[in-house]
C-alpha cells in the first residue's frame, strides 16, 4: 500500500469516527463542557496518524506470523468441526473466548511492572473521548490484538470473519472511550459501555473493569465497577512524559518511576506527590 492511499484511508477513518461519536458526544455527554479541542488533543491525533499510517503494518504482520505459527500446530479435524457449526454460534464462540482472554490479559497489563509500563501510555489520557481511544504504544498493541485475535486464529475463523470482528471490535473500544453517557440501564450487566470502561480509567490502577464487549467477566470475578457518576479525575497517578515521541519512548527506559508498578494500591508516588497531582 502506497504512502498516499495509507494518507487517503487514514483521513476517510478520521472523517468517519468523527461524524459518528462527535454529534453523540454533543448530545449526551459524560463530562459536560469538555470541549473538542481539549487538553493534548494533537497528542492523541498524532497517536491516531501512527497507528493508520505506521504502526497498524507492525501489529499486523505480528498477527499474520502468529497465524501461520498456529496452522502448523492446530489439527485439521478440529477446524473442520468448528467450521460445521452455524456462523452465529462460530461468532459468540470466538466473542466470548476473546472476552475471557483480553479480562486476564487486561488484569495482567495493571498487574505486571513490565506490562503496565507500556499500557500506562494508554491510561496517561486525562481527557476521554473518541480519539483519545488512540493512545495506545504499538507494542502494547501488539499484546492486546494478539490476546483478542487468539481464539479466533485457534478455531480457524476465515480471513473475512476476522476482518469483520477486529472492524466491530475497534469501533466498540472507540466507543467505550468516548465522552458518552448514555445509560442502557439493565443491559449494562450484559454489554459494556462507556459508563463502564470510563471508571477503568479512574486514577486508581486497580479500579477494576477489565472486560471489552461484555462485563460478564468482572461480574464473575469481583473487578466490576459502575457508580452512578463520573470519575472526579482520570489518568496517571505516576509521572508520564508528555507528547507523543516522548510516551513512545518513555516505556523503554529503565526510569525509576517505572519499579514496582503493579502493586495493588501502590501508585508508586509519595503522598505529597498524590495530593498534589489529586488537587489539579
Amino acid at each position: 500500500m502506497t504512502p498516499l492511499i495509507l494518507l487517503y484511508s487514514a483521513g476517510l477513518s478520521f472523517a468517519f469516527l468523527l461524524a459518528v461519536f462527535w454529534p453523540l458526544e454533543r448530545a449526551f455527554p459524560a463530562k459536560v463542557g469538555q470541549g473538542f479541542f481539549r487538553p493534548e488533543w494533537f497528542t492523541d491525533v498524532l497517536f491516531f496518524a501512527g497507528q493508520y499510517l505506521l504502526w497498524g503494518g507492525l501489529v499486523l504482520s505480528a498477527l499474520l506470523a502468529m497465524r501461520g505459527w498456529l496452522d502448523g500446530i492446530v489439527p485439521p479435524g478440529f477446524r473442520e468441526a468448528v467450521m460445521g457449526m452455524p456462523w452465529w454460534l462460530q461468532a459468540l464462540a470466538a466473542v466470548l473466548l476473546s472476552d475471557m482472554c483480553v479480562y486476564w490479559g487486561h488484569r495482567a497489563q495493571h498487574h505486571f511492572p513490565l506490562l503496565w509500563r507500556f499500557h500506562a501510555v494508554h491510561h496517561s489520557s486525562e481527557h476521554l473521548d473518541w480519539l483519545a481511544a488512540h493512545r495506545e504504544h504499538p507494542l502494547d498493541s501488539i499484546y492486546t490484538q494478539t490476546l483478542i485475535n487468539l481464539p479466533p486464529f485457534v478455531l480457524g475463523f476465515p480471513i473475512e470473519t476476522l476482518a469483520g470482528l477486529v472492524a466491530f471490535r475497534g469501533l466498540w473500544a472507540i466507543y467505550i472511550h468516548s465522552n458518552v453517557r448514555l445509560p442502557i440501564g439493565p443491559l449494562r450487566w450484559f454489554i459494556g459501555a462507556p459508563e463502564l470502561h470510563h471508571w477503568h480509567h479512574d486514577r486508581d490502577q486497580h479500579a477494576g473493569n477489565y472486560a471489552n464487549i461484555s462485563p460478564l467477566m468482572d461480574l464473575l470475578f469481583g473487578t466490576y465497577v459502575c457508580p452512578d457518576h463520573e470519575p472526579r479525575a482520570l489518568g496517571l497517578q505516576e509521572p508520564m512524559p508528555k507528547g507523543y515521541i516522548r510516551q513512545l519512548i518513555a516505556p523503554l527506559t529503565p526510569s525509576a518511576w517505572w519499579r514496582g508498578r503493579g502493586a495493588r494500591g501502590s501508585s508508586g508516588a509519595k503522598p505529597e506527590e498524590v495530593r498534589e497531582l489529586d488537587a489539579r
